[in-house]
Parts: C-alpha cells; structure tokens; sequence
C-alpha cells in the first residue's frame, strides 16, 4: 500500500486538456500540501515553453534528456514565491507521446532532483525530522491517458508506488490563518563582508532574523493553544464544515526581546563597514485542510509564510536592480541608497478560500500581474481579484554622499507623489565604525567607573 494523494477533480481535467502540439511532450508542476497520512493536490501548472524550445520539441527524434531543468527550476522557483504558508510544489508530471512511455522514469527523477535542490538554497526553514522527505512524480500518456504514479524520496535515486484519488470540492475544505507582523531587522555589514553580494549578506542577515520568528509565541483569536491540540477546539461545529469557509483565524506574533534571566549576554565590538534595514509591516497567510488540524501545523505553515515572504521581497529587488541597474549595484558601495521592496498582491483562487499571491512594484499595472499569473500558474484570473493588502507606508527614496533620509519622522519632507509600501530596504554605509567605536568607549567608562568603586 502506498502513500496516498487526494487530488481535485479539477487537477485531472487540467491535466487531460493539455496538448501537445507536435511536440514531444510536456513537463509542469504540482501544487498541494503534505500530511502525516496524506497529500492533498489542488493545482497543476504547465511550465511555459521557451520560444527557441518550441522548434526543438517538435523535432520527431526529440528525446526526454533534452528536458531543460534550468528553465523548469526557474518556473518553480516563481510558483513557489506564489504559494501561501502551507502550500508547496509537491512534485513534477510529465506527458509524453506513446512512443517515449519508457524513458520517463529518469528524466522525471532528474527533473524533481533539481526542482527541490535549487528551492531548498533559498529557503529560510528546514523541513522537520516529522515531515515527509518524498515528492510525487506523475507521467501521463498522450494517446491513452493513462498515467503512472511513484513518489520519489528526495535526492535518493529509487521511487516507491502510490495512490492517486481524485476528490470533488478538495478546493472548499480550507481553513486560513492570517496576521500582519511588523518587521525592523538591522544587519550590520562587516568589513570582511563588504565585498559579498547584497543577496549574500541579507540571507545572512535574515538568517539570524528567522529563529526569532522560530521561537516566537503565536496567539490564535487572542489564545496561546497547546501544540499537539486541535486547531478547530472551542469552535462552532456545523453541518459541511463551515468553519473551513467562514473567517479567517487572526494571529499575533510575539518575539522575544531580551534574552531569559538565566542565560548570559555578552557584547561584541564588530568593524562594520554598513548595514542594511529592513521596516515595514508584512501581511501573512497560511492554510492547512479541514481534516484533524493541529495547531502545531498550522503555526508552522504561517512561520513559513512569514519567513518566504521577506525572503522573496528582498531576491525580487536584487533581480530588479540587477536587470535595469549596472551590475556594480548587487556590491556595496560608497553612497546611501533607498529602496521600496515590492508590496504583495493576492488572488484568489475560484471556487476556494485559499489565495495565491504575487509581489508588484509601484510603477507595475494590475495587467502585468494578471499576465504574470496566467503565464506561471496557467490559470485566468481577472483584474477586479486582485487584492493589494499593503498600502500603509510612504518612503522617499533618495541617494547622498553625506545625508541620511529618515525613515522614522513623520514630518519630513514627502515625495510628490507618495509611494505606498511596506518595506524599505535601507543600505547604510560607513556608519559601523562608528558605532563600534562608541560601544567600545562605553564599555570602558563603564570598567573605569567599576574599577574607581
């Protein structure tokens, strides 16, 4: 018996409408959740071709070994920015004619290879030791439809069977968790780090960052609830569930300030040659299915989406800044420089509580983002969904040799037209040596007035 997949009816007519056009086959994503018993499939999204692979395909000797996994970890690394807490790429399917029905295996176990190999560097969590260390690789015949089904253990070269079910109405039975968190994350730049790439010095940064996030303590609907309890206990039960569709529960996130009493706390004067801030306030969403949910998963997916949401802000500026700046500008230099991050945009998706979301900058249009999601997820969407939940900040961007904009007073001067936000990365430069010099002066008025007791 294997592992089994509960999958939405939807999924499977998705995946008969797709055609091949002349070419050799197809490759694409699937989208869902894991469980202790069960996985659960609510999405399945084609990779878009490259346009010079459109000729290659169709070439009638085309072979599964030119599959392009640069380009497929790429498509999945964009889906998975567009993913809530509690959602994940699940796996990889793969339709092809009838003549190439024996050379799938490998070239999907490549190809889930270097999907999660080239997801995992980016994230900011681990999966648990509890967790389900398998991902689902699917293979579908053009001509007959038929399909078979392994699940793959990640980065392990052999498969196991399982069972793929389909289910009507898997997309209403969802319960969503949401919460705002204010972030103010100071990184100070070493001296020896100064060369680094912004994108390698804000993870590190970030990393430090996320076990706050860890060992914070979440309030549900104003509660603090035993992990292992039942995230549905002290609610209304009804008839076909309506808590799954009703409101949402409202998260608070508590991190700790100080350390405990009973651990010590030592300084550390460090020469910084800058720093980069990070403030604003995040909006969060995180699911988890109907089915027996414990509290301890649902936190989890909300830390997750909490943790990916900053991460991905800051990678999408540094691929902004890297396209339509010199490349100069990934390393620090010399100046101040003001940058809004992208605010986040959900969508939802029809026929669900659950929505999906993408990040826009100021001067993008709601069209952009309509045709950002159609061409990663395949899926239409209107204009008239789309959700901007952040709009609370303003911030004046700004660039000096000798003067700092300040971000925290209300009273200084505003753009003309005010850019709406939610976070601003500020790179600070040449102000670390300073600070540490001060920390080091007051360490020793503070010996010399011990010292003179």
């Amino acid at each position: 018996m294997g592992r089994t997949y509960i999958v939405e009816e939807n999924v499977g007519q998705y995946l008969a409408n797709i055609s091949l056009q002349g070419k050799a086959f197809v490759s694409g994503l699937l989208i869902g959740q894991c469980s202790s018993q069960k996985d659960y499939v609510i999405l399945a999204t084609r990779t878009p071709p490259k346009e010079e692979q459109n000729e290659n395909l169709k070439h009638p000797k085309a072979k599964l070994d030119s599959v392009d996994e640069a380009w497929a970890t790429e498509h999945a690394n964009q889906v998975s920015r567009m993913l809530p807490g509690g959602l994940l790429v699940l796996g990889v399917f793969i339709i092809t004619t009838l003549e190439m029905g024996n050379d799938f295996q490998n070239a999907l176990r490549r190809l889930e290879f270097a999907v999660e190999k080239s997801m995992n560097k980016k994230r900011l969590w681990n999966f648990t030791e509890e967790e389900v260390s398998e991902r689902v690789t699917l293979h579908i015949c053009s001509s007959t439809k038929k399909y078979l089904l392994f699940r793959c253990l990640c980065f392990k070269a052999f498969t196991k069977p399982a069972d793929w079910k389909y289910q009507s109405g898997l997309l209403t039975s969802w319960l969503s968790l949401e919460c705002t968190v204010h972030i103010n994350i100071h990184i100070p730049l070493s001296s020896t780090s100064a060369s680094y790439t912004l994108e390698k010095n804000t993870k590190n940064g970030l990393a430090r960052w996320a076990k706050q996030i860890e060992d914070g303590v979440y309030l549900i609907n104003g509660q603090v609830k035993a992990e292992d309890g039942d995230l549905l206990e002290g609610q209304k039960k009804s008839r076909g569930n309506a808590q799954a569709t009703g409101h949402p529960f409202d998260v608070r996130v508590l991190t700790q300030l100080l350390l405990s009493s009973d651990r010590r706390s030592t300084a550390t004067v460090q020469i910084c040659s800058g720093s980069i801030n990070l403030k604003g306030a995040v909006k969060c969403r995180a699911y988890v299915h109907s089915s027996k949910p414990k509290v301890k998963d649902a936190v989890q997916a909300l830390k997750r989406d909490i943790l990916n949401t900053v991460a991905d802000r800051c990678e999408i500026l540094f691929e902004d800044l890297l396209l339509n700046e010199i490349p100069e500008k990934k390393v620090m230099n010399s100046e101040n420089e003001f940058h809004i991050l992208p605010h986040r945009v959900f969508v939802p998706i029809p026929g669900s509580t659950i929505t999906l979301s993408d990040y826009k900058f100021g001067d993008e249009s709601a069209e952009e983002i309509r045709d950002h999601f159609i061409e990663m997820l395949d899926h239409r969407i209107q204009i008239e969904d789309l959700e901007i939940a952040e709009e609370i900040n303003t911030a004046c961007v700004s660039s000096s040799m000798n003067t700092e904009a300040s971000l925290d007073n209300i009273n200084d001067e505003q753009p003309k037209q005010p850019i709406k936000t939610t976070i601003v990365l500020k790179i600070q430069h040449n102000i670390g040596v300073i600070a540490a010099c001060a920390v080091a002066v007051l360490a020793a008025g503070i010996s010399f007035h011990y010292f003179s007791d």
